[in-house]
């Protein structure tokens, strides 16, 4: 009899991991969602580096239309005045079927979601219960319908309801105090950066990414500030006054329809305490977004799962979480460096920094060191 595997959540991670199942082995599932739907209009921009181009190529990735991604060359670094430092070249890192991509989260989602839309993906489902049975594990859903499953996968997100119930709050996230504001520009609207490339601006207490999200002329832009309070309602009065009285000429980028949210990250990673059940994506860690690897780890995640379960490893629930744990902490320790680094608040702070970064950036042995051992994890 097959084996029957339940995945909680329909985001990056959920769908990568059923997208691998049903390509790739003979495992009975199904992806269970909260929502009613999954949101496919145009949405925000999102990074993959070749660790998650690899596995995705597995699915059929490299045969997505090339008008809804693209593959910027190097990111350029500049300070929030906007003179620029340097540049670093993302072209090392590539191969042929396997380059540096930027796209909408929508446009991956709606690729994902293609093969397992009809049969394997259930909207409006709450799980109300999960009951713990010998081998098994009952899930029971707020429509009063149940599934009983050999293994469970939670890909519910950071704040992941699968996962407070098997590790309670051992690893709750925590607020960065920070906010993250988002938009889609139409084009550079006469800032003088790169729009061919990614664009990091590095200011006071905030930074800004601008890299091109398809062949459409679209940009994503992301700006991050530190800030205690998170008030919705008053982004424009918090731009005015961590962004624009850096550099006034940025206003025209903060013109559009703007998307704020709290930024969180975890602090720790907890397996579960049943051995059937696994996290991944920000279930599992979620980290901040300031070495672009969120959903890049998201897909790795999935694939070292479902390569667990798909050789029927019996020590599976204790590798995964080893080696997911160990590969976390290398990319956690370079997210928080930069969250640091981007943000110096100091003249003579800044000044060492971008000196140090003309040097890093041409420096061979350092780039492999910290963005290889990322980029470059795949098999």
């Amino acid at each position: 009899m097959k084996k029957k595997i339940a995945i909680i959540g329909a985001g990056i991670a959920g769908l990568t991991i059923a997208n691998l199942i049903k390509k790739n082995s003979n495992f009975e599932f199904m992806v269970y969602e909260k929502k009613e739907n999954l949101s496919l209009e145009e949405g925000f921009g999102i990074q993959l580096a070749a660790n998650s181009v690899s596995i995705l190529n597995k699915i059929g990735f490299n045969k997505i239309y090339p008008e809804k991604i693209y593959h910027p060359k190097r990111i350029n670094f500049y300070s929030i005045s906007g003179d620029k430092i340097c540049d670093l070249n993302l072209e090392k890192f590539n191969k042929t079927q396997t380059k540096y991509t930027t796209l909408q989260r929508s446009a991956l989602i709606e690729f994902l979601k293609d093969d397992i839309y009809s049969q394997h993906l259930r909207f409006g489902k709450r799980i109300k219960k999960f009951t713990e049975l010998k081998d098994k594990i009952l899930i029971n859903f707020d429509d009063n319908t149940n599934d009983l499953v050999d293994y469970l996968i939670a890909a519910d997100g950071i704040f992941s309801n699968t996962r407070f119930f098997f590790s309670g709050d051992k690893n709750k996230p925590k607020f960065k105090n920070a906010i993250a504001i988002r938009t889609i520009l139409k084009s550079k609207n006469n800032i003088n950066i790169d729009e061919k490339n990614i664009n990091l601006m590095m200011g006071s207490n905030a930074h800004l990414v601008i890299y091109p999200i398809n062949n459409k002329n679209q940009l994503n832009l992301v700006c991050i500030v530190r800030e205690r309070n998170f008030n919705p309602s008053d982004i424009r009065d918090l731009i005015n006054k961590k962004v624009l009285n850096q550099n006034p000429n940025l206003k025209e980028l903060f013109q559009g329809d703007l998307q704020p949210w709290p930024l969180y990250s975890s602090d720790t990673v907890t397996p579960s305490s049943n051995k059937k059940v696994f996290y991944i994506g920000d279930a599992f860690y979620g980290l901040l977004p300031t070495m672009a690897q969120g959903a890049s780890q998201s897909i790795e995640g999935a694939y070292e799962l479902f390569s667990l379960l798909n050789n029927n490893n019996k020590n599976a629930h204790k590798i995964y979480f080893i080696n997911r744990s160990k590969r976390i902490r290398i990319v956690e320790k370079r997210s928080r460096f930069n969250f640091f680094v981007f943000h110096f608040s100091t003249k003579a702070a800044r000044y060492i920094r971008n000196i140090l970064l003309k040097y890093l950036t041409k420096n061979n042995k350092f780039i492999s060191r910290y963005l290889g051992k990322v980029y470059k994890k795949s098999k």
